[in-house]
């Protein structure tokens, strides 16, 4: 069995990677926390392809997958295969479905069918695409039930894969687990995330293994399907109001699922 790879979304440090030396800095402190592989998201429109290659080089770091906008994917995909060749990364990842795609059935269909294009598109010049849940694609679109997540798992598997957010979908009411082993051989990367219900049920998010998620269920299940790679994200409600000081306390808790056998 292989052990998944842990890392850190940089979304989670999006306020310290807005320029050059700031990203340089941040990379630099999580390699010295032992970090050697990230996602890139929300990083600094004005940092280029050529810096961002240096800077993941210079601290040693791996990129397992990326965020990128549905615009950008749309209207600027060469920009976005030219990044990922420089840094070394194949896979390009979609964070987050605008409310244009997915208000009806008739939007949520012609939505993937544009993902099966662009990943074509990707396909031809080596990348493969991702795309990464909320809880509003388990929401039911129609009368019959279908939600945006049945259209994407009935979608072609080579084309479309998948980043689980296994609090989101906790979120949505649905068992994490399950829906990794529905979907595991599209994983190349999971998030990892933790939260607490709020009185309005809406997620608190906290750091790893401080919530109601079953992560070690999660890992057990990464580690049997060698699901490569794993990174903790926290959009918010760090501790100590300090994202970096959550990054640690999510990192140590890491260890613990690492010496979980």
């Amino acid at each position: 069995m292989k052990e998944p790879i842990t890392g850190v979304q940089l979304y989670t440090l999006r306020d310290y990677i807005q320029t050059a030396q700031d990203f340089d800095q941040t990379l630099q402190r999580l390699h010295q926390m032992g970090v050697h592989d990230v996602q890139i998201s929300a990083i600094g429109s004005s940092i280029t392809a050529d810096e961002i290659a240096e800077i993941v080089a210079k601290n040693e770091m791996s990129v397992c997958v990326t965020h990128q906008s549905y615009d950008k994917l749309c209207n600027d995909l060469p920009t976005v295969i030219e990044l990922h060749q420089k840094i070394g990364c194949n896979a390009v990842g979609l964070g987050y479905a605008p409310d244009t795609c997915r208000s009806t059935p008739e939007q949520a269909k012609a939505f993937v069918e544009t993902l099966m294009s662009i990943a074509i598109q990707l396909q031809t010049n080596g990348l493969q695409f991702h795309y990464h849940n909320h809880d509003f694609e388990f929401k039911a679109l129609s009368p019959d039930g279908t939600t945006l997540m049945d259209l994407l798992l009935d979608s072609d598997p080579a084309l479309i894969h998948f980043i689980p957010d296994v609090a989101w979908m906790h979120v949505a009411g649905k068992d994490p687990v399950q829906l990794l082993e529905t979907m595991h051989n599209r994983v190349k990367v999971v998030h990892f995330k933790d939260y607490v219900p709020k009185e309005d049920h809406r997620p608190r998010f906290v750091s790893l293994g401080q919530g109601v998620v079953d992560l070690k269920a999660c890992f057990a299940l990464c580690r049997e399907k060698e699901i490569p790679y794993i990174v903790y994200e926290q959009d918010d409600s760090w501790e100590e109001n300090d994202p970096f000081v959550s990054t640690k306390t999510s990192l140590n808790y890491f260890e613990t699922l690492h010496a979980m056998h």
